[in-house]
């Protein structure tokens, strides 16, 4: 019977499954890394207060790529190329979601609705990267080579999701709410049929390097598809909701290290 334990406990029991879905890891965390320190190096003069915020945000991230590319080389095993189709940072980009590359490569100064944009484009990742990672640490929180490592990243996506939503909120009193809401409405949409793609096209590559037989791979191409269609139709109101967070000022401190795991 398949299930979301056994179906990642083969992977991860298996070398090239392995290193494939850390690369990828690796790959989409160093990228928002990247992305949150332009953010904040840009961030207008009327928010520079949001700027330690944005770039503890950003240090956190390249903390989890270099966790994921030490569990690789705690195996022996090398960072791989990831493939471009599922890279999700970029496909949403192309959908016209988030703060362009080509915007945040230049040195202009951003504007109050990019910080808006990037703030709501985040709630809605956030959430499913906290999701992902809170399912991780259900099935792999005790595993003594992945346990320290799913828990950490876990715990600082929590902090992520909170400060999206308290920083959201307080935007939103300040008078952006029709802005916010449009763009939570537009990422939520576009996200979850990304979302769909790319595990579509990572089942596949780990489906041939785990020679799936053919009745296997189906069935997690339709379940991964019965997701989207609940997403579509009303699960997706879950990642544009606002709420006061229970933790406060999560980002507000310095980044957190990561002991235990050899910097890359």
């Amino acid at each position: 019977m398949l299930s979301a334990r056994s179906l990642f406990q083969e992977i991860v029991d298996h070398d090239d499954s392995f290193q494939l879905f850390c690369s990828i890891a690796a790959s989409g965390e160093s990228q928002g890394g990247w992305e949150n320190a332009r953010i904040a190096a840009l961030v207008p003069e009327g928010m520079r207060d949001l700027a330690p915020k944005i770039t503890r945000h950003g240090a956190d991230e390249d903390k989890h790529g270099r966790i994921f590319r030490a569990l690789l080389r705690n195996r022996g095993l090398p960072v791989v190329p990831v493939p471009p189709e599922t890279d999700y940072t970029m496909l949403l980009e192309r959908r016209g979601i988030g703060l362009a590359h080509d915007k945040l490569r230049r040195d202009r100064p951003l504007t109050e609705e990019d910080v808006v944009v990037y703030l709501a484009h985040s709630r809605v990742t956030e959430q499913r990267a906290a999701d992902q990672m809170a399912l991780l640490v259900r099935l792999f929180g005790r595993n003594p080579e992945l346990g320290r490592a799913v828990r950490m990243i876990s715990d600082d996506e929590e902090n992520h999701l909170a400060y999206c939503h308290e920083e959201l909120l307080r935007l939103a009193r300040a008078g952006h709410g029709r802005t916010i809401q449009r763009v939570l409405r537009e990422s939520a949409l576009a996200e979850i049929a990304v979302y769909r793609d790319v595990s579509l096209v990572v089942m596949d590559h780990m489906g041939r390097l785990l020679r799936w037989p053919a009745p296997k791979a189906a069935a997690l191409a339709a379940g991964i598809r019965a997701v989207y269609a609940y997403e579509r139709f009303s699960g997706w109101h879950r990642m544009i909701d606002l709420r006061p967070p229970e933790r406060r000022d999560a980002l507000g401190g310095r980044p957190t290290a990561e002991p235990g795991f050899a910097r890359a």
